[in-house]
């Protein structure tokens, strides 16, 4: 109950302000802040539109938009019940890398209606974080705002969750001395965080990846009424393997959980590789009790800050924006997420990596700086930054 009113009294009157970054002391401060002085830059903006990153908030600030319908375990509670986790959202995005969030909940659920909304919004932002919109609306959603501005939109649900699995992943294979590309994949739960993380693992070498859902692994010779699941298809499940969970675990190198409580048994952990790795994700509760898998693994993960190896997005979707809003990026591409994903990893040195320790702690000063410098530097090189952070830098 202590814990209760604790929680509740930080959240009163919510978690977030607006506070000024020049005071406004007397006429003279007012007339340069308001009129008559703001004229003169909205005018110089009105010439040039690209002084708006130079002359007002937009350079530093990002939209954190939800409609509410797929808010943490909680799933559709609306947009006013999804409010606190989007200030908390925001004030993160402040706390690890000094980007300005706003938090925005829509009163709609209508696909379109979101879009237009986002796009009439983005004058003002640097970038859209896209969060906790339910599938497979999502990935329409992001699909079209990506194609029609020229600021960055990253669902961070999706991608976010991808590049810190990635991250660990990477991390966990140098421990158990294996290549990505020469390992067996399962991923359990085939949404919008599964799919994510497929396509990021796929593009980082993966090759014998396959997905499983409730009705077995997809593969690409059954027909799925979702389209997602149709085109997940031809990309995954190389050797057209079929049946359960329990069927394709077997042989497995590596087994990712992004789907529900107590899927995986142990028996299934014991019909894994020699050295498996098991990131058991879904929250509160994991795919796998980790004090039944972990002495029958050789790495095991959770999305629990109670257990070694948390994959927490907070590692990610900071640094990632501090990069893509740094250079003025006009999306968050492949390639981006990537180096983010090698950044993290990057950070903890090889004569430090060990089985609980396959991850950086969110805390760690060294992530933000360095996936901003990889994000910017893969931002340029694939041709979506404005601004070339690298130039001039030894």
């Amino acid at each position: 109950m202590e814990l209760l009113e604790e929680i509740m009294l930080l959240h009163k009157g919510g978690k977030l302000e607006t506070t000024l970054k020049h005071p406004i002391l007397c006429k003279d401060d007012l007339s340069k802040v308001y009129t008559p002085g703001v004229a003169k830059v909205c005018q110089a903006i009105a010439d040039d539109q690209s002084q708006a990153y130079e002359l007002t908030t937009k350079k530093n600030t990002v939209a954190v938009i939800s409609d509410g319908t797929a808010v943490l375990g909680l799933g559709d509670i609306g947009p006013k019940a999804a409010m606190p986790v989007m200030e908390g959202k925001a004030a993160l995005f402040k706390q690890f890398a000094d980007v300005d969030a706003v938090p925005i909940c829509l009163d709609t659920k209508n696909t379109e209606e979101i879009i237009a909304i986002v796009k009439a919004l983005a004058p003002t932002f640097g970038g859209i974080n896209l969060e906790d919109i339910s599938s497979p609306r999502c990935f329409e959603i992001e699909r079209r705002l990506r194609a029609e501005l020229d600021i960055p939109v990253f669902h961070d649900d999706q991608h976010g969750t991808a590049i810190v699995v990635t991250a660990g992943l990477l991390n966990a294979l140098k421990v158990c001395g294996k290549n990505i590309k020469d390992v067996k994949i399962v991923v359990n739960g085939i949404g919008a965080a599964g799919i994510s993380v497929s396509k990021m693992l796929l593009h980082a070498g993966a090759v014998n990846l396959i997905g499983v859902d409730r009705e077995g692994a997809i593969n690409r010779l059954a027909d799925y009424e979702r389209s997602h699941w149709s085109d997940y298809a031809q990309i995954t499940n190389p050797y057209l393997e079929t049946g359960s969970l329990s069927d394709v675990i077997k042989g497995a190198d590596v087994f990712i959980g992004v789907s529900a409580p107590d899927v995986l048994k142990l028996e299934d952990v014991l019909n894994m590789a020699t050295d498996p790795i098991v990131f058991a994700m879904a929250n509160p509760m994991p795919e796998i009790d980790p004090a039944i898998a972990a002495p029958n693994v050789r790495v095991m993960a959770t999305g629990r800050s109670d257990y070694p190896n948390q994959i927490n997005n907070v590692l990610c979707f900071p640094g990632i924006f501090r990069g893509a809003l740094d250079c003025e990026a006009t999306d968050i591409n492949e390639d981006m997420k990537l180096a983010a994903a090698e950044a993290i990893s990057s950070v903890i040195d090889p004569s430090e990596l060990h089985e609980k320790y396959i991850i950086p702690d969110a805390f760690d000063p060294r992530v933000v700086e360095r996936i901003r410098m990889a994000v910017a530097e893969a931002a340029a090189k694939s041709g979506v930054a404005r601004k070339d952070l690298l130039v001039g830098v030894n």
